[in-house]
């Protein structure tokens, strides 16, 4: 089992199915891994550095398959998450990806359905499962690693109709579910706006945060 690489970033790569690969070379030899979105923002393939990536290994019968992670307990979480019944290593990364590992963790610990079916393709029964499952483990696990877990307040602060309407407009507009997700919680911090319950003030709002305007 290959526990990390340190190497350089030679590319990164989407494919047509949304997936993120990242080429990293190590000893004169190129390896495919794939990564979350979240982390291939974090890279740079100008900056000719040296990183150091952890990983997890899939052997099937037709292919070996590799994912990086920027932490350790990144790859850990991931490990935990595809021990759960019916969490494949797609949802595992998307999970990763659509929230950050303490409100993840958070969520998980705490039950919060709400949070975890913000990643797409994890309905109701799904996030119902993983916190069954996984709430003690990772209630132990998170005191190990030292991980401070963070829950959302936003569904809270933020009428819930809201929230669906905005996100579904957002979607439809063809931003990913991330982008959403740090707009809405940007949002959530504008103490005005929270006063006003105009879904197209919200969505305006939303946009051109998004467009960094």
């Amino acid at each position: 089992m290959i526990s990390y690489f340190k190497g350089k970033i030679i590319e990164i790569i989407k494919n047509t199915n949304n997936r993120f690969f990242l080429i990293i070379e190590v000893n004169h030899i190129g390896y495919e891994v794939q990564i979350c979105q979240r982390f291939s923002r974090q890279l740079s393939v100008q900056q000719d550095e040296i990183i150091q990536i952890f990983t997890h290994q899939q052997i099937q019968e037709d292919r070996h398959t590799l994912y990086g992670f920027s932490s350790l307990a990144e790859r850990d979480l991931f490990r935990e998450l595809i021990s759960v019944s019916g969490i494949g290593s797609q949802l595992a990364l998307a999970l990763i990806d659509t929230l950050e590992l303490s409100e993840l963790v958070g969520a998980i610990v705490t039950s919060n359905i709400n949070v975890l079916s913000k990643t797409p393709g994890v309905g109701k029964k799904t996030a119902e499962r993983i916190a069954l499952e996984l709430k003690s483990k990772l209630a132990q696990w998170r005191e190990i690693k030292g991980i401070k877990i963070t829950t959302s307040t936003t569904s809270v602060v933020v009428k819930s109709e809201i929230i669906e309407d905005l996100e579904m407009t957002l979607l439809a507009l063809g931003y990913t579910s991330i982008e959403i997700e740090q707009a809405i919680t940007a949002l959530s911090q504008d103490n005005q706006l929270l006063k006003n319950n105009n879904i197209e003030e919200w969505i305006r709002s939303a946009i051109a945060w998004l467009s960094g305007e």
